[in-house]
């Protein structure tokens, strides 16, 4: 009878030990968390385009290329270089952001001039093909990378066309430039 009292009591007490043992049901894992905050991309002109002084040889028209980073002009046609001012200048932009993000640039496609006082004839001319070249790049881009202090700088060229029977005079027009985080 002892005996089984003895195995009585194991039971129950193994029974009891089992109420107490609880399947887990829930879990935790952890994950890291972060965040990007880029300062505003802004872009602000130091110098505006300029073709400067060229002269329609005939009536035929041409083109006059300025560089994106150079006021050495060449020509086509019938246009050739003036000795007399303006001279040419580049536009130049100064950019600041978030150190060392890239951005774009979206240029133009064309950008009409018109004559500033005469509103017959041939009296507009366009720039195309604007291009870009960064601060301290060999070649022209769209695209750049602002310096660990979050500035870059750039300069803008493009080609004038003038067109057949082009009236002389001054021409003036804008345009605009953007900048975009990639």
């Amino acid at each position: 009878m002892k005996k089984l009292i003895l195995v009585f009591l194991a039971i129950v007490m193994v029974a009891s030990f089992s109420d107490q043992v609880v399947a887990q049901t829930s879990d935790t894992e952890g994950a890291n968390a972060g965040a990007v905050l880029l300062t505003a991309l802004t872009v602000s002109k130091t110098a505006d385009m300029h073709f400067g002084s060229s002269v329609l040889l005939d009536a035929t028209g041409g083109t006059v290329v300025l560089p994106s980073n150079s006021t050495t002009r060449t020509f086509t046609g019938q246009v050739a270089t003036s000795a007399a001012t303006p001279v040419a200048a580049n536009a130049a932009y100064n950019v600041t952001g978030t150190g060392l993000e890239t951005y774009a640039l979206t240029l133009p496609t064309t950008t009409t001039v018109t004559h500033t006082s005469v509103s017959a004839g041939v009296y507009t001319m366009d720039i195309t093909l604007m291009k870009a070249r960064f601060n301290g790049a060999g070649s022209d881009a769209v695209t750049s990378t602002l310096a660990s202090d979050g500035t870059d700088s750039f300069t803008l060229g493009g080609t004038l066309t003038v067109q057949a029977s082009q009236v002389g005079g001054i021409y003036a027009g804008t345009f605009n430039v953007t900048v975009e985080y990639n």
